[in-house]
Protein backbone atom coordinates (compact mmCIF):
# COMPACT_ATOMS: atom_id res chain seq x y z
CA UNK A 1 0.00 0.00 0.00
CA UNK A 2 1.13 3.53 -0.79
CA UNK A 3 0.71 5.89 2.20
CA UNK A 4 0.95 9.58 1.24
CA UNK A 5 1.00 12.36 3.83
CA UNK A 6 0.31 15.97 2.84
CA UNK A 7 0.95 18.49 5.59
CA UNK A 8 1.86 22.17 5.91
CA UNK A 9 0.65 25.60 6.87
CA UNK A 10 -2.94 26.72 6.40
CA UNK A 11 -3.30 28.10 2.90
CA UNK A 12 -0.33 26.11 1.54
CA UNK A 13 -2.49 24.21 -0.96
CA UNK A 14 -2.71 20.87 0.86
CA UNK A 15 -6.20 19.92 -0.31
CA UNK A 16 -5.55 21.18 -3.84
CA UNK A 17 -2.48 19.00 -4.28
CA UNK A 18 -3.95 16.04 -2.41
CA UNK A 19 -6.80 16.02 -4.93
CA UNK A 20 -4.35 16.23 -7.85
CA UNK A 21 -2.39 13.32 -6.40
CA UNK A 22 -5.62 11.38 -5.98
CA UNK A 23 -6.42 11.99 -9.67
CA UNK A 24 -2.95 10.73 -10.64
CA UNK A 25 -3.48 7.35 -9.05
CA UNK A 26 -7.14 7.00 -9.98
CA UNK A 27 -6.14 7.44 -13.63
CA UNK A 28 -3.73 4.55 -13.16
CA UNK A 29 -6.54 2.34 -11.95
CA UNK A 30 -5.57 2.37 -8.26
CA UNK A 31 -8.11 2.37 -5.48
CA UNK A 32 -7.59 5.60 -3.51
CA UNK A 33 -8.87 6.83 -0.16
CA UNK A 34 -8.39 10.51 0.69
CA UNK A 35 -8.78 11.77 4.25
CA UNK A 36 -8.46 15.51 4.98
CA UNK A 37 -8.57 16.40 8.67
CA UNK A 38 -10.62 17.52 10.42
CA UNK A 39 -13.21 15.40 8.59
CA UNK A 40 -16.94 16.04 8.85
CA UNK A 41 -18.02 12.39 8.79
CA UNK A 42 -17.38 11.70 12.46
CA UNK A 43 -17.88 13.34 15.85
CA UNK A 44 -14.17 13.95 16.47
CA UNK A 45 -13.67 15.84 13.21
CA UNK A 46 -16.81 17.92 13.63
CA UNK A 47 -15.89 18.91 17.19
CA UNK A 48 -12.31 19.71 16.15
CA UNK A 49 -13.56 22.03 13.39
CA UNK A 50 -16.04 23.75 15.69
CA UNK A 51 -13.33 24.29 18.30
CA UNK A 52 -10.96 25.76 15.71
CA UNK A 53 -13.61 28.34 14.85
CA UNK A 54 -13.88 29.34 18.51
CA UNK A 55 -11.55 31.36 20.69
CA UNK A 56 -9.70 30.93 23.96
CA UNK A 57 -7.51 28.33 25.63
CA UNK A 58 -10.35 25.87 26.23
CA UNK A 59 -11.19 25.70 22.52
CA UNK A 60 -7.45 25.40 21.78
CA UNK A 61 -7.21 22.30 23.98
CA UNK A 62 -10.42 20.80 22.58
CA UNK A 63 -9.32 21.40 19.00
CA UNK A 64 -5.98 19.66 19.59
CA UNK A 65 -7.57 16.70 21.36
CA UNK A 66 -10.39 16.10 18.86
CA UNK A 67 -8.02 16.60 15.92
CA UNK A 68 -5.71 13.88 17.26
CA UNK A 69 -8.65 11.50 17.73
CA UNK A 70 -9.86 12.24 14.19
CA UNK A 71 -6.43 11.41 12.72
CA UNK A 72 -6.08 8.22 14.76
CA UNK A 73 -9.58 7.15 13.71
CA UNK A 74 -8.71 7.60 10.04
CA UNK A 75 -5.53 5.55 10.36
CA UNK A 76 -7.27 2.72 12.21
CA UNK A 77 -10.20 2.62 9.82
CA UNK A 78 -8.56 3.18 6.42
CA UNK A 79 -4.87 2.18 6.58
CA UNK A 80 -4.32 -0.87 4.39
CA UNK A 81 -7.81 -0.67 2.83
CA UNK A 82 -6.77 0.68 -0.60
CA UNK A 83 -3.85 0.81 -3.03
CA UNK A 84 -3.20 4.40 -1.99
CA UNK A 85 -4.19 6.24 1.17
CA UNK A 86 -3.72 10.02 1.13
CA UNK A 87 -3.89 11.78 4.48
CA UNK A 88 -4.06 15.57 4.66
CA UNK A 89 -3.06 17.23 7.97
CA UNK A 90 -1.37 14.51 9.96
CA UNK A 91 1.68 14.86 12.23
CA UNK A 92 2.23 18.59 11.83
CA UNK A 93 -0.78 19.38 13.99
CA UNK A 94 1.72 19.23 16.87
CA UNK A 95 3.39 22.41 15.54
CA UNK A 96 0.53 24.38 17.08
CA UNK A 97 1.82 23.39 20.53
CA UNK A 98 4.72 25.11 22.35
CA UNK A 99 8.04 23.88 20.90
CA UNK A 100 9.13 21.54 23.72
CA UNK A 101 5.73 19.83 23.62
CA UNK A 102 5.69 19.90 19.81
CA UNK A 103 8.95 17.94 19.64
CA UNK A 104 7.79 15.49 22.31
CA UNK A 105 4.42 14.82 20.70
CA UNK A 106 5.93 14.64 17.20
CA UNK A 107 8.32 11.93 18.36
CA UNK A 108 5.49 10.12 20.13
CA UNK A 109 2.97 10.21 17.27
CA UNK A 110 5.59 9.44 14.58
CA UNK A 111 6.43 6.33 16.60
CA UNK A 112 2.90 5.01 17.17
CA UNK A 113 1.37 6.16 13.84
CA UNK A 114 2.45 4.87 10.43
CA UNK A 115 4.82 6.99 8.37
CA UNK A 116 6.39 6.53 4.92
CA UNK A 117 8.76 7.96 2.34
CA UNK A 118 5.75 9.75 0.82
CA UNK A 119 5.66 12.58 3.37
CA UNK A 120 5.23 16.06 1.87
CA UNK A 121 5.42 19.33 3.77
CA UNK A 122 3.95 22.17 1.72
CA UNK A 123 5.74 25.33 2.77
CA UNK A 124 4.45 28.84 2.18
CA UNK A 125 5.49 32.25 3.49
CA UNK A 126 3.12 33.33 6.31
CA UNK A 127 2.21 36.54 4.48
CA UNK A 128 1.17 34.58 1.40
CA UNK A 129 -0.70 32.11 3.59
CA UNK A 130 -2.67 34.92 5.23
CA UNK A 131 -3.45 36.45 1.83
CA UNK A 132 -4.95 33.16 0.63
CA UNK A 133 -6.84 32.58 3.88
CA UNK A 134 -8.46 36.03 3.66
CA UNK A 135 -10.51 34.73 0.72
CA UNK A 136 -12.27 32.16 2.91
CA UNK A 137 -15.55 32.76 4.71
CA UNK A 138 -14.39 31.21 8.00
CA UNK A 139 -11.25 32.13 9.93
CA UNK A 140 -9.82 29.63 12.43
CA UNK A 141 -8.10 30.60 15.67
CA UNK A 142 -4.53 30.13 14.36
CA UNK A 143 -5.10 31.93 11.08
CA UNK A 144 -3.36 35.20 11.90
CA UNK A 145 0.13 36.40 10.95
CA UNK A 146 1.76 35.98 14.38
CA UNK A 147 0.57 32.40 14.81
CA UNK A 148 1.38 31.46 11.21
CA UNK A 149 4.97 32.70 11.67
CA UNK A 150 5.39 30.76 14.91
CA UNK A 151 3.81 27.57 13.59
CA UNK A 152 5.94 27.63 10.43
CA UNK A 153 9.15 28.06 12.43
CA UNK A 154 8.27 25.09 14.65
CA UNK A 155 7.12 22.90 11.78
CA UNK A 156 10.32 23.44 9.78
CA UNK A 157 12.32 22.23 12.79
CA UNK A 158 10.38 18.95 12.75
CA UNK A 159 10.31 17.98 9.07
CA UNK A 160 13.92 16.91 8.56
CA UNK A 161 13.04 13.74 6.63
CA UNK A 162 10.07 15.15 4.71
CA UNK A 163 9.91 16.29 1.10
CA UNK A 164 9.64 20.08 1.49
CA UNK A 165 7.83 21.89 -1.31
CA UNK A 166 7.72 25.66 -1.74
CA UNK A 167 4.12 26.45 -2.72
CA UNK A 168 4.62 30.18 -3.28
CA UNK A 169 4.62 29.23 -6.96
CA UNK A 170 1.93 28.54 -9.55
CA UNK A 171 -0.01 25.36 -8.82
CA UNK A 172 1.24 23.66 -12.01
CA UNK A 173 4.89 24.23 -11.04
CA UNK A 174 4.32 22.85 -7.56
CA UNK A 175 2.50 19.79 -8.86
CA UNK A 176 5.27 19.05 -11.37
CA UNK A 177 7.77 18.96 -8.49
CA UNK A 178 5.50 16.62 -6.54
CA UNK A 179 5.05 14.40 -9.62
CA UNK A 180 8.83 14.08 -10.05
CA UNK A 181 9.16 12.88 -6.46
CA UNK A 182 6.20 10.51 -6.77
CA UNK A 183 7.63 9.01 -9.97
CA UNK A 184 10.95 8.33 -8.28
CA UNK A 185 9.34 6.88 -5.16
CA UNK A 186 6.96 4.72 -7.19
CA UNK A 187 9.92 3.40 -9.16
CA UNK A 188 11.86 2.66 -5.98
CA UNK A 189 14.56 5.26 -6.54
CA UNK A 190 16.49 6.91 -3.71
CA UNK A 191 14.80 10.12 -2.59
CA UNK A 192 17.12 11.30 0.17
CA UNK A 193 17.35 14.82 -1.23
CA UNK A 194 14.70 17.38 -0.39
CA UNK A 195 12.90 19.31 -3.08
CA UNK A 196 15.04 22.33 -2.15
CA UNK A 197 18.15 20.44 -3.23
CA UNK A 198 16.58 19.23 -6.45
CA UNK A 199 15.44 22.77 -7.25
CA UNK A 200 19.09 23.86 -7.33
CA UNK A 201 19.72 21.58 -10.29
CA UNK A 202 16.65 22.86 -12.12
CA UNK A 203 17.49 26.58 -11.75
Amino acid sequence: MRFIIIDGLDGAGKDTHANLIQDRYLKRGDSVILRSHPENDNTFGIKAKNSLLGKGKFNYIKASMYYAFDVIRSVRKYHGKSDTLIVVRYLMGVAYLPLPLAKLFYKFFSTILPTSEYMFFLDVEPEESLKRLSKRNEIEMFENLDDLIKVREKALKLVNNWKIIDTCQPINNVQKQIEIILDKLDNGKDMTKSIHESNQTQN
